[in-house]
């Protein structure tokens, strides 16, 4: 649990830093690129070509290339549609979309899920109820698509990892490097080459975000997964969540509608609640 605890502390300023000082000002592909290539030279020298397993590599390339690569590329475009506050709370779906994931690996599936995902849903509507447009739902889904990315990144890290004899720093690099490529690609297709980091402070924090939240984050955060049981992992996703709007509120975002967002958080903490019930049943 404290590579979990840990990571959490560190991801709690990515969401403001990204939605304050890039989102809208810096190409959300070049972004998402720039932060993905310098996490994969962190783990370039520990890497083993030739001691890992060519299935095993290519697993976690996909591995990486979804919970990385498709990831970012919903996440940091939702910053464009939403406040900082909202996408954290919209990340609320993530554990439910971990043990969905897991009970169908397992051939188990449960109906009830989708009555914790419609509740979850109403809070995420009551926090914006007075102004629900298009850009709100493209928000929203963005962040949804970032949601279960991350989901089956985790679910199949942990599953593919937990009865390997390998040292996860000398097979990670793997894990950058398919992300590297999902990346690399959409940025060819879809990147805007004028919208590059104009100031010394955006180079800075796509620098902290690329070695420390990405390199150092992904790593001990997967690593943790492997430690720990599903619903653990499940639960400490949304940790996440009131750690990154403290920090956002007290720092960047103080005229926020704090009972709005209180209510919502709210109904969707309610929604979690319902999802322990019905596990419990």
């Amino acid at each position: 649990m404290r590579y979990l605890f840990a990571v959490t502390l560190l991801w709690a300023f990515s969401f403001s830093l990204i939605g304050v000082y890039l989102a809208g000002q810096v190409d959300a592909w070049f972004s998402v690129l720039i932060r993905i290539a310098l996490a994969t030279l962190i783990f370039l020298p520990f890497l083993k070509f030739k001691q890992t397993p060519r299935p095993q590599a290519l697993k976690l390339m996909l591995i990486g290339a979804i919970q990385l690569g498709v990831m970012y590329s919903f996440y940091y475009h939702s910053f464009l549609f939403l406040s900082v506050p909202e996408v954290l709370l919209f990340t609320v779906m993530t554990p439910l979309y971990i043990t969905l994931l897991n009970d169908a690996l397992n051939k188990h599936f449960n109906p009830r899920f989708f009555i914790v995902a419609l509740i979850a849903v109403i809070g995420a509507i009551t926090i914006r109820y007075e102004n629900l447009n298009s850009n709100f739902i493209i928000g929203l889904l963005l962040v949804q698509g970032a949601n279960i990315s991350f989901a089956v990144g985790q679910v199949t890290y942990k599953r593919l990892m937990q009865n390997k004899q390998l040292d996860d720093k000398t097979v990670f690099g793997w894990f950058f490097i398919g992300a590297l490529i999902v990346a690399s690609v959409c940025y060819a297709l879809f990147g805007n080459a004028n919208k590059l980091p104009s100031t010394s402070t955006q180079w800075g924090i796509l620098v902290y975000l690329g070695v420390v939240a990405s390199g150092l984050g992904y790593f001990m955060w997967n690593k943790g997964a492997t430690l720990v049981n599903v619903g653990a992992l499940a639960v400490m996703n949304n940790l996440l969540i009131p750690a990154g709007i403290i920090v956002n509120v007290l720092i960047w975002n103080r005229d926020a509608d704090i009972l709005r967002l209180s209510i919502g958080a709210a109904i969707m903490l309610g929604a979690l609640l319902v999802n322990q019930i019905f596990r419990a049943c």
